[in-house]
């Protein structure tokens, strides 16, 4: 499908998402983060969250506290979207992006850095939600820049390596 004429541009910062029409393109800006992108390819539907942690140490009481920030809560509030427009979670199409490692070399635990954890939970949740993912860009280092066009489905995405830190040289006494 071509481009509509008035695009929707929205922008997701961290602990944000959207679910919209085909007139919409929503973009975001992914480091350790992860998005995770639903797309409806019979009625251009879509959907994209970005949220930072996996979980929260403390449940919300109600479903209206539901905190974006939070894969678990995230996730739930786009299946609630989903739901709101009447359509079921697997007429979906489901992307994975993001979880990278921002500070290599020095990262407390390069093997569990907090971007992989955040990819790992995604995917526990997906599985436990019954949801299959059909494709991912996920982990690795830097950050990513995430264009989602609901019109197509498509999603464009560009990747930056991590600034490496300055380091100056010591001054003599």
């Amino acid at each position: 499908m071509r481009e509509p004429g008035t695009v929707k541009e929205v922008y997701l910062r961290p602990g944000e998402l959207h679910f919209g029409g085909a007139d919409t393109r929503i973009h975001t800006l992914l480091g350790s983060c992860v998005a995770l992108v639903f797309w409806h390819p019979h009625r251009l539907l879509g959907g994209m969250c970005h949220f930072l942690l996996p979980t929260r140490s403390k449940a919300p009481l109600t479903r209206s506290q539901l905190d974006g920030h939070y894969g678990d809560e995230a996730l739930a509030l786009l299946l609630q979207s989903i739901q709101n427009v009447g359509a079921h979670p697997s007429e979906f199409t489901l992307r994975i992006f993001g979880g990278g490692n921002m500070f290599p070399g020095i990262a407390r635990n390069e093997k569990d850095h907090i971007g992989l954890q955040n990819v790992k939970a995604a995917k526990r949740l997906l599985q436990a939600h019954g949801l299959v993912c059909s494709a991912s860009h996920v982990e690795g280092l830097g950050h990513r820049r995430l264009f989602f066009s609901i019109w197509d489905g498509q999603v464009r995405l560009e990747q930056s390596p991590p600034a490496l830190p300055v380091l100056r040289p010591r001054e003599r006494t």
